[in-house]
């Protein structure tokens, strides 16, 4: 091997320590191979030992797997025995691991046809559903029609709920126990509120579950969000009293028009004690503990549908779709579907959930032990492999996929242990079984010899190494601890001039002892070595994912770095079509480096500004339907535009809010499409027929505009004038009016008139009769 060795610079002392270093590695057992100087020198490459002489005396175990019970897979699920049916294999699988050294095996998936089906319908029955439970009295025999067309084997349940009968959830006072709705104007009377109430185990006769629609009332809460997972939980491990089936399909399908309560919830009504995830149905088959316990989380809710291989419905009004789709991705086999308001889509709904369900297959993983990697590629109904994908869609029933699975042991458990794990589809009651045990064992220690005289006496012979007694050193156990002396002592030094034993151990019976270290372990043949001196990252040695052998950290499997902080895992640099990074970006150390501007996300699966969003899938629509554009080569074409499915429509929908609305200019007209990436990793186009076109304007219809344009400006400047016009003829008017105001004189006089009339006082002096007077003429 070129380069670092890894094998011999190891520092490993044993054949089982050089198993751990790298699966590449293997240990020579021969007694007489190699120096006595050197242990290491036994760890090595398969290849240089065999080369040094060690032929027929090595160990070196590999990873091995046995397929134990391996049944074909069915091709109908309706008949005789329904146990017998199988839609997985195989069945059992065996594997012994050697840490390091991966192993894969490949497992097939089957949705057979005429597979029987239970329905579990779970109805919220709040005052806002009144509306909804008038419509749906016929939905069993509708709704077993439907079913009928797809399975021959159809049963059907029922069970309702409102929520916790506790406050602040209920109207709790003594005068709303009967009666909820009292003093409520538009529904004067309504049944008490009650958590969850099984009222129809699963069954063939659709006509009983009519008769229970029928006698259902509706009840009336405080707040608005809902107990459904109360009900949800109980529907799921009630398994006896719902009446699941083993052999069947089972769907539980939720309605509600209104958002649920979940965990930690429950303690505004004062329940702290969490939900257990048991079944707590009475004799009534009521929810009795719905005022003990808290509402379920969605850890649990999720882990009991698993384990119960229920495919959970949602179906809510379209006001809470993006809440509950986001439900979907926490909890697996889920789909969410839009309710009309009065339900009267809900055949329809269940349906098309139904045949969803049935298009896909997507693996799960129970149980998996922490020292075990999986890897998942998915080769789908196209022939491709998918790496990092678990699932596929786009199926129809009695289409077979496979998965390869690729399982690697990081370490060695203690001795005789072994694990075990479950594979199984979502929703499938089928499982596959995965035994695993270690190889971490020589075969040379099982012949160990015990007081052996390859070892003078005073040790265990195994693996060709002496494993001495306590007080006895060397190779063979020679020597006791404490004899020294100087001659030897030029055996301790690395080299000539350095300190005995590095400085940091005794020298005796030609050895060195090392010395303890509150650190770690100090080794090697001049205690030159350690397990401590290594880097670190974020203050944790090798970065807890390697082994510091002697100043230099020796990674684990799948970890790679000075500091061994970089993982080699790829998985979570794969995006949902398969893609590395979405071909946006690389992975480096397990998460993606977004290389193209403008995008970002986990694995740059977002780009709005990426060219490539719209105007790629616009060169294959362009190459495809018209034969035109930069692809326009046949076989340039068919090569890049092999995943895209195109369709054309009359009317292009844009209600779907996965789908990405495009457009690009065609002739002065707009040709729209919308795109949406499936998980297969191929693209849906859907592509108007024909482009949208504005009509150009007749010259009559020029001209009267015109006409009407000028008229108008005219009228407005009229307008305008007249306004200017009023505007100035009041100012002048306010302006004599005040200078009216300010006149001395009074308004009933004119300064200007004179009287016709003057009058002057004239004195004078006569004599009358001798008689003096004085007076005035006139």
């Amino acid at each position: 091997a070129e380069g670092l060795n890894l094998c011999t610079s190891g520092s490993a002392t044993s054949c089982e320590e050089c198993l751990l270093i790298h699966p590449k590695c293997a240990w020579c057992s021969k007694e007489d191979f190699g120096s006595t100087k050197s242990i290491t020198s036994r760890c090595d490459f398969l290849q240089n030992l065999i080369a040094n002489g060690c032929a027929g005396a090595i160990e070196s175990p590999s990873s091995s797997i046995s397929v134990v019970q391996n049944v074909p897979l069915s091709s109908k699920g309706s008949g005789q025995t329904h146990l017998d049916v199988t839609q997985i294999t195989p069945q059992k699988v065996a594997l012994n691991l050697r840490p390091g050294d991966r192993t894969s095996f490949r497992v097939q998936v089957r949705q057979v046809e005429d597979y029987p089906v239970d329905l579990y319908y779970l109805m919220d029955l709040s005052l806002s559903m009144n509306d909804d439970l008038d419509n749906i009295h016929n939905l069993g025999t509708k709704l077993a029609e439907e079913m009928r067309k797809l399975t021959s084997n159809f049963r059907l349940g029922f069970g309702s709920f409102v929520d916790k009968n506790i406050s602040p959830f209920s109207y709790t006072a003594p005068r709303y126990q009967n009666n909820p709705c009292i003093g409520y104007k538009l529904f004067p009377s309504c049944v008490p509120s009650f958590g969850f109430r099984h009222l129809l185990s699963l069954t063939d006769k659709v006509d009983r579950f009519n008769e229970e629609v029928r006698k259902q009332k509706v009840s009336r809460n405080r707040d608005a969000p809902e107990g459904g997972f109360d009900a949800i939980l109980q529907a799921a491990v009630c398994k006896e009293k719902i009446g699941w089936r083993k052999e069947a399909s089972h769907l539980l399908v939720f309605t509600t028009d209104d958002v649920p309560h979940i965990a930690l919830d429950g303690k505004l009504g004062g329940l702290v004690q969490p939900h257990d995830g048991q079944c707590h149905l009475n004799e009534a088959n009521e929810y009795s503990a719905s005022s003990q316990l808290d509402y379920p989380s969605l850890a649990l809710l999720g882990e009991k549908l698993a384990e119960n291989n229920i495919h959970l419905i949602f179906a809510v009004t379209k006001s809470h779709y993006i809440l509950y789709k986001n439900f979907t991705t926490l909890i697996p086999g889920t789909t969410v579907e839009i309710l009309h308001k009065d339900s009267k889509n809900i055949i329809e709904l269940i349906v098309k959930a139904y045949n969803s369900i049935r298009s896909k297959v997507e693996l799960t993983v129970w149980d998996s032990p922490e020292d075990i990697s999986l890897t998942f590629t998915a080769t789908c109904q196209d022939g491709l492999s998918y790496p990092g994908l678990r699932k596929c869609g786009d199926l129809k029933i009695g289409d077979t996929v496979s998965f390869e699975v690729a399982v690697e042991a990081r370490s060695c458990p203690a001795e005789d242990t072994s694990h075990t794990f479950t594979i199984k589809p979502a929703g499938f009651r089928d499982t596959l079984e995965v035994a695993v045990s270690y190889s971490c064992l020589c075969g040379c220690t099982g012949r160990a010899a015990p007081a052996s005289g390859k070892c003078s006496g005073n040790g265990t012979y195994a693996c060709g190494l002496c494993e001495c007694h306590p007080g006895y050193l060397g190779a063979r156990c020679e020597c006791e601890e404490g004899a020294s002396g100087d001659l030897h002592h030029a055996l301790c030094r690395e080299a000539e001039g350095k300190p005995l034993c590095s400085g940091r151990g005794e020298c005796s019976c030609n050895q060195c002892l090392c010395h303890e270290s509150e650190f770690g372990n100090i080794y090697g043949p001049f205690c030159e070595c350690d397990d401590f001196s290594c880097a670190r990252y974020k203050g944790v040695l090798c970065s807890g994912h390697g082994e510091c052998h002697c100043g230099e950290c020796k990674c684990h499997a799948g970890y790679i770095g000075d500091n061994c902080n970089c993982s080699t895992e790829m998985d979570s640099c794969v995006s949902s079509d398969g893609q590395m990074c979405s071909g946006r970006g690389v992975c480096v150390c397990g998460k993606c480096q977004c290389t193209e501007p403008g995008a970002f996300g986990e694995t740059c699966e977002k780009c709005p500004t990426c060219p490539g969003v719209c105007s790629i899938k616009r060169d294959c629509i362009e190459c495809k339907l018209f034969n035109s554009g930069r692809l326009a080569d046949n076989q340039t074409c068919q090569k890049h535009c092999k995943d895209e499915i195109i369709t054309t429509v009359d009317v292009l929908e844009t209600d779907d809010p996965n789908a990405i609305l495009c457009a690009y200019p065609v002739n002065n007209c707009v040709m729209k499409f919308t795109y949406l990436e499936l998980p297969s990793g191929k693209s849906n186009l859907t592509v108007l027929k024909e482009p949208a076109c504005s009509s150009a304007p007749s010259a009559v219809t020029i001209v009267l505009a015109v006409i009407g344009s000028v008229v108008l400006i005219g009228i407005i400047l009229l307008a305008l004038w007249k306004l200017l016009v009023t505007i100035h003829d009041r100012r002048e008017f306010d302006r004599f009016q005040s200078e009216r105001s300010r006149a001395r004189y009074e308004m009933a006089s004119n300064p200007l008139y004179r009287k016709p009339i003057s009058t002057h006082n004239v004195e004078f002096t006569f004599n009358k009769l001798n008689k003096s007077y004085n007076g005035t003429v006139d």
